[in-house]
């Protein structure tokens, strides 16, 4: 496996770090973007960080719109345009797209600042604060439409996949319950997993395997590890207290899952790909922006990260 880092912001200064502590692989997203990101950007913002003695492995992500994930009109319009990025990415040598299916509005959680191990802010998420949530502008929204579109988008983006050469690593739903304010999420589980992987099948349909999701579901995480195998093209390590409706997320090295047995698990998948940590910690000193995303927390996780994979060698 490939230790990996997201930068933010992505600078000089944080690339250098990042080297310095056996980063070899960047997870990024393409400043500016657009509908589609031109070849000539991402070849550009791919050398800069080679230029800095770093990979540019990991696309998360290009945003997919809500005419896609609803079905609404000009959804086709969208995944071509998804469509040419992906082959624009792969033309520039950028082998994997983490993405997810999260309806109207990405990950959430109800606390960006529950206090953790020695008050460091942590994210949690409690259901019962959303139950009198106000719907969103597209009120009810069904599983069963998000699987008909999520069906409909599979079959014109992995060809497009296979074509470029970019694999395609769908991220769970976080929180990984249905509904949240109206809207229904359906990665929300282990059988969730396996009907996308079986709806298209191909090497390029996989899953970037964010553990402190699979933790929330209730899943055994390393036996689910080694169930999806060479199906994860990338792995967001990360680890939680509790499961769904009401979890909070930890530092890497006490939360209820054995990471030890994820590294080993990991191992004997033959998991090549690049793991980067996910959510950390806020530590003293740091500002709580972007909360997850804080530095010194990132660098805490590779270290135990390190010596997890040294000692289970």
């Amino acid at each position: 496996m490939r230790f990996a880092l997201v930068l933010r912001p992505l600078d000089e200064e944080r690339m250098a770090l990042a080297r310095q502590i056996g980063v070899t692989d960047l997870v990024t997203t393409l400043p500016g973007g657009g509908p589609i990101w031109d070849f000539d950007a991402i070849v550009h913002h791919r050398e800069r960080i080679a230029d800095a003695g770093l990979t540019w492995s990991v696309v998360e992500s290009v945003p997919i719109t809500n005419r896609i994930t609803l079905g609404l009109d000009g959804r086709d319009e969208d995944i071509d345009a998804y469509c040419q990025t992906i082959r624009n990415l792969g033309a520039a040598g950028i082998g994997i797209m983490c993405w997810n299916w999260m309806a109207v509005f990405n990950w959430m959680r109800t606390s960006f600042t529950t206090r953790g191990r020695g008050d460091a802010f942590v994210s949690s998420y409690d259901d019962t604060l959303m139950q009198d949530a106000p719907p969103t502008e597209y009120g009810e929204v069904s599983e069963a439409l998000l699987w008909e579109t999520l069906e409909y988008f599979l079959e014109r983006v992995i060809p497009a996949a296979e074509e470029a050469g970019v694999k395609q690593a769908l991220h769970p739903d976080d929180p990984p319950l249905s509904p949240v304010r109206g809207i229904g999420r359906i990665i929300t589980s282990v059988d969730a997993f396996q009907r996308v992987i079986d709806m298209v099948p191909s090497e390029f349909n996989g899953i970037t395997f964010c553990q402190g999701n699979f933790a929330a579901m209730g899943a055994d995480v390393p036996a689910t590890i080694r169930r999806f195998g060479d199906k994860i093209h990338f792995s967001h390590f990360r680890d939680v207290r509790g499961t769904v409706p009401s979890f909070e997320e930890t530092f890497h090295d006490e939360g209820d899952t054995d990471m030890a047995e994820c590294i080993r698990a990991y191992r004997d998948i033959g998991f090549a790909g690049p793991i980067r940590p996910d959510h950390v910690p806020v530590l003293s000193g740091e500002d709580n922006d972007p909360p997850g995303y804080t530095l010194m927390g990132r660098l805490y996780a590779i270290g135990y990260m390190k010596g997890l994979l040294d000692g289970t060698a």
